[in-house]
């Protein structure tokens, strides 16, 4: 009994801990004018065990797994609900061919960099590339959030975030099966990614009309006043729901949110006072969690791992930023005439795409799996994380502003 109470005890200091020393550093963020992110992962360095030591949660442990994964999924709902409708009828294509094609673009160049920069076997290459292929919408959603972009740019970079989570996680489990000579077929894999997908969808748009039913309907609304509670509880619904039908968890808690988000258009109407309560509540839910994320984030940074392959793992970050990833925005949008991206708009969406929470739980789960490279995989990942959180998120405002992206009032 003395050692959970100590265990306990232990727990809500550090998390007392987080919480003061995070919001300090959302103040110097702010203050600075550079998205949150970038400043709780250096602060997580710094209070980790690695450095002064006031943080000790493992990467394993059942606390930063359950803030891993309701942060992820409530930071998924929030950028879902942010997003417009009309916006996105304009560039579904871009984002759809983008969030699957060029997931294989991303990885299929900086597969090649890596086979060639740090000597490994091809396959171990490629399975490096697709774990850290995807973006991340942990880290976008709140630097939009933040940096008030020009709508439908800021609006296709959060959804690729979001749907190329599943694509990048099929991919890596694919080569893994290639990997570890299990029977691989491409047919079954691509079958594998619509079904994911389609299920993730319908649990969204299911779980967020029940949720927009029970808080914003003229007659059934009965738990208007409960709202914010409801949002938590259909977060973790539509997660589970996706999980337990072998679908994305993450695709659906982002439809969900479009849905909820865009309720107007669905015929639904809440109260103005409780429309602001939810709004509220939302945006301080989504703040805690992104400051426990990303300090935790940065607090298990493992820079013993990290030295054997730090030249080669920048080497291969530098690949994927400056080579890999304005290939895959140009081959899959300058196609799109629908949408008519400007020259502008394209290189401003080549510097976003920050890696961060998904690539890191690839990493986790392959390091558990022993998975073939998987320590160098890890190495390279946090690498990757630390390279373009710090470089691309904290120059997102001043791209968007040489670029004439900036909008001069939040939407």
């Amino acid at each position: 009994m003395s050692s959970s109470i100590e265990i306990a005890r232990h727990t809500l200091l550090s998390c007392g801990l987080i919480l003061a020393i995070g919001t300090i550093a959302a103040f110097v963020a702010q203050k600075i004018r550079i998205p949150d992110v970038a400043v709780f992962l250096v602060t997580g360095i710094a209070i980790g065990p690695h450095a002064l030591g006031f943080v000790q949660i493992g990467a394993d442990s059942a606390l930063n797994q359950i803030i891993l994964l309701f942060g992820a999924s409530y930071i998924l709902f929030d950028g879902g609900a942010t997003l417009r409708l009309a916006v996105l009828k304009q560039v579904w294509i871009t984002i759809l061919v983008i969030a699957t094609v060029g997931i294989v673009i991303t990885a299929a160049i900086t597969g090649f960099a890596a086979h060639v920069i740090l000597g490994i076997p091809l396959i171990v290459a490629f399975l490096l590339a697709a774990t850290i292929a995807s973006t991340d919408p942990a880290t976008l959603v709140p630097i939009f959030r933040q940096v008030h972009i020009r709508d439908r740019v800021a609006q296709t970079v959060m959804s690729e975030s979001a749907f190329n989570d599943a694509m990048g996680a099929i991919i890596t489990f694919s080569i893994l099966g290639v990997a570890t000579g299990s029977t691989f077929s491409l047919s079954a894999s691509l079958f594998g990614l619509i079904e994911h997908s389609v299920i993730g969808i319908v649990a969204g748009i299911v779980l967020g009309t029940l949720a927009a039913l029970l808080i914003a309907h003229e007659k059934w609304a009965f738990l208007a006043e409960y709202a914010p509670v409801v949002t938590v509880v259909a977060v973790i619904g539509a997660y589970f729901a996706a999980e337990g039908m072998h679908a994305s968890g993450f695709m659906a808690v982002f439809v969900f949110g479009i849905v909820l988000g865009n309720k107007e258009s669905f015929g639904f109407r809440m109260e103005p006072g409780e429309a602001e309560r939810l709004d509220e509540f939302v945006l301080t839910t989504a703040f805690i969690l992104r400051l426990f994320i990303f300090i935790l984030l940065g607090a298990q940074v493992d820079f013993a791992l990290m030295k054997q392959y730090w030249l080669d793992g920048v080497a291969v970050t530098l690949v994927l930023m400056f080579v890999a990833r304005p290939a895959t925005v140009f081959l899959c949008a300058l196609p799109d005439r629908r949408a008519r991206w400007s020259f502008a708009e394209m290189l401003f969406m080549c510097w976003t795409r920050e890696t961060g929470v998904i690539p890191a739980a690839l990493a986790g789960l392959l390091l558990g799996m022993k998975a073939p490279g998987a320590e160098m995989i890890a190495s390279v990942t946090f690498i990757a994380i630390l390279m373009t959180i710090l470089i691309q998120a904290s120059t997102t405002r001043w791209l968007a502003q040489r670029l004439g992206l900036l909008e001069t009032k939040p939407h």
